[in-house]
């Protein structure tokens, strides 16, 4: 299955980061209907299809995800769409 690991360089504190990751979070719920849980500082995801978590740390925001089958084809569509974001959060 394709994986997915981008790392990205933050200025936050961890809690303000963890702010930004919930809005990103809430936006996946709306949109794709995907499912997040806590666990310490790191965001647990999944969907059928795709699963992953979000780390925040004191420096950096490092997302990894692997995608099934289905979402194979679409792989570099959505790490390109993974960084944008991170881009426009954490830049």
């Amino acid at each position: 299955m394709p994986k997915i690991d981008i790392r990205r360089p933050h200025q936050l504190s961890i809690a303000e980061a963890r702010v930004v990751v919930d809005k990103v979070a809430a936006r996946m719920r709306e949109k794709f209907g995907m499912d997040g849980q806590w666990q310490g500082d790191t965001l647990q995801f999944s969907r059928p299809g795709v699963s992953g978590t979000i780390a925040v740390g004191s420096d950096a925001i490092q997302v990894k995800a692997e995608l099934g089958m289905m979402l194979a084809p679409l792989k570099g569509m959505v790490e390109q769409e993974i960084r944008r974001k991170l881009d426009e959060h954490f830049a």
